[in-house]
């Protein structure tokens, strides 16, 4: 991030990982005033051109500019008035394994940039993911890459869930962990991230589901 003429610029080139980018917006336009602007760059990829589009409709920024140049694609973004969105997301993740938490945790976080309030209750083995330094692995076959696959997704933007839940946390969502699943996964209490996460059961979490707008199961 770098400061020129008064416009804050981003850059977000070599990422592939729109929700990255955002996030990094987000922090800087929460710090600027209303009508501040932050100039953003990245590649020529596809989604970009959708997704930040998409993001300062719902959010209430103003895209002041989408245009090509030699050195990527270049975004301004006007900070305004958020827009209250209403809306809420709850989310059931059962899953520790490095590929199938990418999409939970993206959603999530692609939901909490736009606005949502979101609630995410970790069960069954997806308890351990909630744990200091937790690894999550490729399943099956492919368990001995995890390593290098999780090097590669951190290169393009899909950072580690500890990262991904910090980053949650900072805009707002909350985060439940299934007391029944602790002993049996072997997790601790104290082995906890966060000391701080409500630990209950789905008569607990099943009020907020009910209220969801959006319910997501994995």
């Amino acid at each position: 991030m770098t400061t020129t003429t008064g416009v804050i610029s981003i850059d977000g080139r070599g990422k592939t990982i729109t929700t990255f980018v955002v996030f990094e917006v987000a922090e800087v336009l929460e710090r600027l005033s209303t009508g501040d602007v932050v100039e953003v760059l990245t590649d020529e990829f596809e989604p970009f051109l959708a997704d930040i589009p998409a993001w300062c409709n719902a959010t209430g920024h103003r895209l002041l500019l989408s245009e090509h140049t030699a050195q990527g694609h270049r975004f301004l973004i006007q900070k305004s008035v958020p827009v209250v969105k209403g809306s809420s997301v709850a989310m059931v993740i059962s899953s520790a394994g490095l590929s199938e938490l990418l999409s939970p945790l993206g959603f999530a976080l692609a939901a909490a940039l736009e606005g949502a309030d979101v609630h995410l209750y970790f069960q069954g083995p997806a308890v351990r993911v909630l744990t200091r330094g937790y690894r999550p692995t490729l399943q099956g076959w492919a368990r001995p890459f995890s390593r290098f696959a999780a090097a590669e997704m951190s290169k393009s933007g899909h950072i580690p869930p500890n990262e991904k839940l910090t980053q949650l946390r900072t805009l707002g969502a909350r985060i439940y962990v299934c007391g029944g699943s602790l002993q049996p996964f072997k997790v601790r209490p104290e082995d906890l991230m966060f000391d701080d996460l409500p630990i209950i059961e789905y008569l607990s979490f099943m009020p907020i589901l009910e209220e969801a707008t959006v319910q997501i199961y994995v």
